[in-house]
């Protein structure tokens, strides 16, 4: 098939979005694959149930499968459970399409991990639906599992501030899990991300503050006597 990728499977290329099928019938198999590339879809085309698994079972795979019921090798009910098996935090959307309608047979197949059902002969329009469906749950997954990696980040960020940290008695410095000294500003920035804005409290401004501004004022006063003149490092006046 001149317009369809057999055998690649990365679940994006130039921008578009990867879908994969399988289906063992030719005519069956090349109208899903021209209704796809006509909406704008790049097409992973497999031939059997064993090439879906295949393609299926990498890292990159395609996020949407549409898989034939009966195929050679490995049925479209098997790569569902082979690919549910798998664990990951981003599941693919998969979609049955088979001329088996009843309702123990899509019962069968929902069973088995596929998430959509469809009956054969297909409506073009319908399929189309369904695909735009499985991606929106797809990109709410990816969402979510983004969102589960920050809380998580976080979550082993605050158990770092949680145990018992050793700290210098005198400059308060605490030592890291590398042995290594730091402020402690510099360690809870690094371990917590916070920034820190550095002000003065009211005990450290009488404590330390007022006893440098009576001695800058001491020794303001000391550079004039007390007829208003500068007094010159000799005692003398100028």
């Amino acid at each position: 098939m001149p317009n369809g990728t057999e055998c690649e499977v990365p679940s994006m290329k130039n921008g578009k979005t990867r879908i994969l099928i399988a289906e063992d019938d030719m005519v069956s198999c090349r109208l899903l694959e021209a209704t796809l590339l006509r909406h704008g879809y790049e097409v992973v085309v497999t031939r059997d149930g064993a090439e879906a698994w295949a393609g299926m079972d990498r890292p990159d795979a395609p996020k949407v499968a549409i898989l034939d019921w009966m195929m050679p090798n490995i049925s479209g009910v098997e790569v569902c459970e082979r690919v549910r098996a798998r664990t990951t935090d981003q599941p693919p959307y998969l979609m049955l399409l088979t001329a088996r309608g009843t309702r123990d047979d899509i019962v069968s197949g929902l069973n088995a991990g596929a998430n959509d059902y469809l009956t054969k002969p297909f409506d073009a329009s319908e399929l189309l639906a369904r695909v735009r469906v499985g991606l929106r749950v797809v990109e709410l997954q990816a969402a979510l599992a983004s969102r589960v990696r920050e809380l998580e980040v976080a979550l082993d960020n605050v158990k770092k501030l949680e145990g018992l940290l050793p700290i210098c008695s005198y400059c308060k410095k605490i030592r890291n899990d590398q042995n290594y000294w730091q402020q402690v500003e510099s360690y809870v920035g690094e371990n917590a991300g916070v920034r820190f804005s550095h002000g003065i409290c009211p005990d450290c401004f009488e404590k330390e503050i007022k006893p440098q501004l009576k001695d800058l004022q001491f020794t303001g006063d000391s550079l004039w006597d007390g007829g208003g003149t500068e007094a010159d490092a000799g005692g003398g006046t100028k």
